[in-house]
């Protein structure tokens, strides 16, 4: 397999971020997604799959508890783009039996409540999008967790059992800045509050001046455990 990627990796070398999901397309079609929670990251992206015209179903996980923005910048893009964001909502059952045993807010007491709770709104749902297809794209950046800087751009996905591709993963974030501001791109307003990193309202708050970028996530947790489990490769 790490022959197999090292072989796409070198065609896609040159190409830029639109060019290189354009071939992906091509090469997987049909059976390539991309994953938005509306973040500055994945604006940028649908920005570069939706204005292209590029052959890729886009996709949300629908968590239930997600900010009011949120909902606005994802209202918004449709609206802009008129093109479809596919939503997958947690099982009904499994979400009823959680909140049944534990109440609404069980995360805040363990990391395994916190992670149970991931798993039903965000982990399930997201493998019942991503299977059938070849290739699921992210909008994850290098520079966002400590637990990423050994991923590159191209991967395989173990635990997935699927290739991930990050069309801007060694992107800034004022480059990300920078490109939403010249093609006049929606955004969540958050950002600009203090939330570099935007997930579920109860599990979400602005970082304080001097911490680190996905200090707002989780805040209640050690800093090494703060993944959802979206992007485990093993």
């Amino acid at each position: 397999m790490k022959e197999q990627i090292a072989a796409i990796a070198a065609r896609i070398k040159d190409l830029d971020p639109v060019d290189a999901l354009k071939y992906f397309a091509t090469e997987h079609a049909g059976k390539i997604v991309f994953s938005t929670s509306f973040g500055w990251e994945d604006q940028v992206i649908t920005h570069m799959i939706f204005a292209n015209d590029i052959p890729i179903k886009v996709f949300t996980l629908e968590t239930g508890r997600l900010f009011p923005e949120t909902y606005y910048v994802w209202s918004r893009t449709l609206e802009i783009y008129k093109k479809p964001i596919v939503a997958y909502h947690p099982k009904a059952d499994l979400l009823e039996d959680l909140v049944t045993a534990k109440g609404p807010n069980s995360f805040y007491e363990s990391v395994d409540n916190r992670k149970q709770c991931c798993y039903i709104r965000k982990l399930e749902p997201l493998k019942r999008a991503i299977t059938g297809n070849n290739l699921w794209v992210t909008g994850i950046r290098s520079e966002q967790s400590v637990n990423r800087h050994d991923m590159s751009n191209l991967e395989w996905d173990e635990a997935n059992q699927i290739l991930k591709y990050h069309p801007i993963f060694y992107w800034s974030l004022d480059e990300v800045k920078a490109y939403i501001k010249a093609n006049n791109i929606v955004y969540n307003t958050l950002h600009d509050k203090g939330f570099p990193s935007i997930g579920c309202a109860p599990c979400t708050r602005a970082v304080r001046e001097g911490e680190d970028f996905r200090a707002g996530r989780w805040w209640w947790e050690d800093q090494s455990k703060k993944e959802c489990g979206l992007h485990a490769t093993t």
